[in-house]
Order: C-alpha cells, then structure tokens, then sequence
C-alpha cells in the first residue's frame, strides 16, 4: 500500500508538467539507457575444449550490465512510425554450470553492438497523458568475446584455456514495448520508458588455446541462446511538433475584446469506415483553408457513430475516423499541434434514433475553428 500511495503521489505531481499525448508526426530522434540482462548462454565445445574450457556444454553465467540505444524515425501521424537504432550492451561472465564438471570457472566480458530497422504503433488516444506503444525490429549484432577464460581440473590435471579477443556477428530480432509521455513545457519532447526483448539467429564460433599438463592445444567453442532482456530510461524528441499558436492579444484601444466565432464543419463517413470520400477530403481542405484566414486558439476534431454495432466498438471507430480527419488536416498545413482530437462513439446524436440504427448523418467528424 505504501508502493501504490508514492506512485500515485507521484504521478499527480507530475501532471501539472504533461503534456497531452499527441500522434508523432515527422522527423524524431531517441536516446535511451538502462541494464541489460541476459539469460544463461549455453555453450558447446569441441573434445579438448572439454577437458579445458569449463563451459563446453555448459551455461554461462553472467551478471546484469549496462546497455544504451540511439534511434532516428519517422512519424506519420496516424500513430504508425519507423525507425533505425545503434545499441550496445555489456555483460561480465562471472562462472558456469551445468556442465556436470566440478571445480571449474570462467571469466570475461561480452559487448554486443550494432543496428536495427524498428516498425512501432502508438496507441493515441487511449489514455490522456501517457502514449503506450509497441514494435519489432531485425537488424544485424556483433558478439564481442573480451578476455575469455576458464579452468577446470580432472584427476588431479588442471586445463586453463584462453580465448583471444574476438569478434563473431549474427542477425537479430527484437520486440519492443513502451510508453512515452509529453513534457508540456517543452513541445515535442517526451520522456519514455521500454522493455526490449533481442535474440541472435543461429551459433557462434570463437577459437581459442587449451593448456593441459603444460602442453598448448588449439581449441573452440560454440555459443547460442543469446536471450537479452533490456529496460530503458530514455528522451524522445520530434521536430514535428510545434508550439500551439498563441492568441492574439485584443488591441490597447478597443473597449472589449472580439470575440471570434467558432467555424465548425462536418465529415460524413460511410458504414463501418473510417476512410475518407473525396467530397470528405473536399471539406477538410477548406478548413485547413479557412484557419489561415482567421485568428483560432484550437481546432477540435470530434468523432461520432451511429448507433449500429456495441458501443465499446463505435468508441474505437470515432477515434479513428477523428485520426483520419486530423491527419488530412496535418497534410493540408494545419500544425499538428493545434489539433485536439476527441471520439464520443454512438452518444451525442445528430439525428436521435433507437439502436442498432444506421443512420447516415450519425455517421460524421465535427472540425471546430474556435
């Protein structure tokens, strides 16, 4: 109770600093950093790396270590974006087992570095201060193998064996899940928070010396199961994202201030669709036309259904019809950031009808200049 009570302590003295959680539109750069934490490495070897090597046929052990990722994209404003990462992880080897060797131990260091191509989708709209998302990624690792030894003693003989510094390199996969959330001071800016989850196609080989009794011998060993768990501590920051225009301060001679009238226009959907007709991209264009004319603090775009289908499912569509008319929007030159996007599902009806009715005119976006 006392965990649950700093959290939400927490979280409601940060909210005075967040932003809402907007689309990411256009160019984003990323930087995170955290731990890395590997599962057991299993290890093969060849028969005399198995009377030196302690970790033929056996798992390295290896303790949690730091990791950092760097990232470029592209956001296309529908919640879809794309990107390419460079990362690096380090983990020390700290000893081995199951190997059914007694008396054995290994050291050394593991560095993994190299890049990924990610595709992610942020789930916008679905809470008001923090954007969830999730994504995968392929990509191309080096294995960096730094001063890795072990030592083993059978019937009284002790092997040592030394593998020089060495570089073996893999494909790789990722899966990613995060959240970001808006820092309202600084528009474009958030602060994000993942967990990653990379594996490494297929085995490594790396060549080594195995001295038993005094007498030098050429050995090897194989590596696989390159599991890593990573969690992330990071800053996202989309050069998309501009400040909402401010209003307009009333002239020092005029008794009271203007009042600008709200300008509001309809989209009109087709059954079950959130895609847009060209008479719809018509209407959005004069919009976007019409708030360069006139002076506006916020452009809302609201969605709504009719009352066809469960009401949890017209919520979501209301959302994504919004999203379409808003991205249009963007396209046609209004800053993303002036745009609220809200989805009011089968509630607030133009035409009021009973359920499980199709009626066209229910079926709409409202775009209000205000």
């Amino acid at each position: 109770m006392k965990l649950r009570g700093a959290f939400l302590a927490t979280t409601m003295l940060a909210l005075p600093f967040v932003a809402n959680a907007q689309p990411v539109t256009g160019l984003y750069v990323g930087l995170g950093a955290g731990v890395n934490l590997m599962q057991d490495e299993h290890t093969s070897g060849s028969t005399l790396a198995g009377a030196a090597f302690p970790a033929a046929n056996g798992d390295l052990k290896l303790h949690l270590g730091p990791a950092f990722v760097g990232s470029v994209g592209w956001g296309f404003g529908n919640g879809l974006r794309a990107e390419v990462e460079a990362n690096f992880r380090y983990n020390a080897i700290y000893g081995v087992e199951n190997s059914g060797i007694p008396g054995q131990s290994a050291g050394g260091h593991e560095q993994k570095f190299g890049g990924m191509v990610n595709v992610l989708y942020d789930f916008v709209g679905l809470t008001p201060y923090v954007q969830p998302y999730v994504g995968a990624g392929i990509g191309y690792e080096g294995v960096f193998e730094q001063n890795l030894h072990g030592s083993a003693t059978f019937g009284g003989v002790t092997g040592v064996s030394h593998f020089p510094n060495q570089t073996d390199g893999r494909f790789a996969y990722q899966a990613i899940l995060g959240a970001a959330m808006p820092i309202q001071a600084m528009p474009g800016l958030a602060l994000t928070a993942e967990y990653r989850f990379m594996g490494l196609v297929g085995d490594r080989t790396y060549n080594g010396t195995a001295t038993v009794a005094g007498i030098p011998f050429a050995t090897s060993f194989k590596a696989d199961h390159d599991y890593n768990h990573t969690f992330l501590i990071g800053v996202r920051y989309n050069f998309g994202q501009a400040p909402a225009p401010a209003p307009m301060a009333a002239p020092m001679a005029a008794p009271t201030p203007m009042v600008q009238p709200a300008r509001s226009y309809l989209v009109f959907f087709d059954w079950d669709k959130a895609t847009l007709t060209t008479r719809a991209r018509q209407i959005i264009h004069e919009a976007a036309e019409n708030s360069t004319r006139v002076k506006y603090t916020q452009i809302q775009v609201n969605g709504y259904t009719d009352t066809s289908g469960t009401p949890r499912y017209n919520m979501g569509l209301s959302v994504r019809r919004a999203q379409a008319v808003a991205a249009e929007l963007v396209r046609d030159g209004v800053p993303r950031n002036a745009i609220s996007i809200k989805g009011f599902g089968e509630t607030h009806l133009l035409v009021p009808t009973g359920p499980n009715v199709r009626e066209p005119q229910n079926r709409r976006v409202e775009i209000i200049i205000q």
